[in-house]
């Protein structure tokens, strides 16, 4: 249901955090490397058939230049959530972060913070959860977890 790319399997690590949330949710999801400077067609291909594959999310993480996530908006009408990834020739995140980021009108990337994968597993599933009541179930047990570990944070520092 939820497609995850990146450009290049040393994005894995990072990535991964998407998938394992969506996990931990029942969401099934792909991944692959699909490389918008190395593997163009791919990327076209990738795009171009995923709601036919029963995607209904893409996250798309990049490092550097990361072209990948706006691309693959061009592409398709799914909802796409970049990923800028912090990559040995990147300058400190930033080319990436702004490379998704600054997305020319009508073709919108939701963007995450820099190595914002888990954020990115989030929204993907919330979006899911827009149209599926199960999801949204988990997510808002999710949410109360959430308030719950905040809540035990604060008790531990009023008693400390």
């Amino acid at each position: 249901m939820v497609g995850i790319i990146m450009g290049s399997l040393s994005d894995r690590n990072v990535m991964q955090e998407a998938a394992d949330f969506l996990t931990t949710l029942g969401i099934s999801w792909e991944m692959d490397i699909v490389s918008a400077h190395r593997t163009p067609e791919k990327m076209v291909e990738y795009a171009k058939t995923a709601r036919a594959r029963g995607i209904r999310v893409i996250v798309a993480g990049a490092g550097g230049a990361a072209h990948l996530p706006g691309m693959v908006a061009s592409l398709t009408t799914l909802p796409v959530i970049g990923v800028p990834v912090k990559s040995s020739n990147s300058i400190d995140g930033w080319d990436s972060l702004l490379s998704i980021l600054q997305m020319p009108a009508g073709v919108p990337v939701a963007t995450m913070a820099l190595d914002g994968a888990r954020n990115a597993g989030i929204l993907a599933a919330q979006i899911i959860g827009s149209f599926d009541e199960e999801v949204s179930e988990k997510l808002t047990k999710f949410k109360e977890e959430l308030k719950e570990k905040v809540a035990d944070m604060s008790r531990q520092l009023t008693t400390s």
